[in-house]
């Protein structure tokens, strides 16, 4: 097969599957990785797909990167999501709310509810939710703005957070591979915020809409193996089978 017939057919394959990953492509053509990543560069160069972590996703599929984009997608699921969260913390608690548009949700069930707890956030929007509740302690880890995520990143925010420990910690993403375990963002600086939160964590829970398991990002910042739970909205049972397989429980 010639190599524009092979990257027409990859083009293809992405249109109709939405997605593909090197291997599956290298085994399918009989090419080197090497060989697909050049194929997909190319593609990615003519607008043709997104490249992202071990393959590529079609453009109509990619995520959007801005935290107001994404205010208003998939509200009832980020709500069912947060219902579930907030059911798994405890009075007394220190909790960590990651930047992400379902943890705005949670953060506006703990404003409104009767938990009396610690919360730390670098999310601007979650911060200004909390603070209208004075039963809990909000605090802000400062650090660089990022308009895009509307929150902090960066060294000083690192710096904030190295030494705190967290009972709980509910961390955002913007795409979950189930067959890698990849845990991703687009931004590298929120993906440290979120694998510092994780070490630092006794519990981890990633709050996901289900179509997240269906989009990926650019920078992996945890594997499905680094946290304790899932908390989704619908998942299937495949779904719950996949996330057996990489260790994780299903909430």
């Amino acid at each position: 097969m010639f190599l524009k017939e092979r990257q027409d057919e990859i083009a293809a394959t992405i249109e109709r599957e939405g997605r593909v990953t090197v291997v599956a492509l290298a085994d399918r053509f009989d090419v080197s990785d090497d060989c697909i990543r050049k194929d997909l560069k190319a593609l990615e160069g003519e607008g043709r797909l997104k490249r992202v972590y071990g393959g590529a996703i079609s453009v109509v599929a990619a995520p959007e990167r801005s935290v107001y984009k994404r205010l208003d997608t998939n509200t009832a699921e980020k709500r069912l999501i947060a219902e579930k969260a907030y059911a798994q913390i405890e009075d007394g608690q220190t909790v960590f709310l990651d930047i992400s548009t379902t943890n705005i949700e949670l953060a506006k069930l703990l404003a409104t509810g009767g938990r009396r707890c610690i919360v730390v956030s670098n999310m601007i929007d979650v911060l200004q939710t909390l603070a209208s509740n004075p039963a809990l302690t909000v605090l802000g880890t400062g650090g660089n703005v990022n308009l895009e995520l509307n929150g902090f990143v960066g060294a000083l925010t690192l710096s904030t957070l190295r030494p705190m420990l967290f009972d709980i910690a509910f961390i955002g993403a913007l795409g979950v591979d189930l067959e890698s375990g990849a845990v991703t963002t687009f931004d590298a600086d929120d993906g440290l915020v979120k694998s510092l939160v994780i070490e630092n964590a006794s519990r981890s829970l990633l709050v996901v809409d289900a179509h997240k398991f269906e989009t990926h990002g650019s920078y992996r910042f945890a594997s499905l193996s680094d946290l304790d739970d899932v908390v989704t909205d619908s998942p299937t049972p495949s779904v719950r089978r996949s996330l057996a397989k990489q260790g994780v429980a299903c909430l």
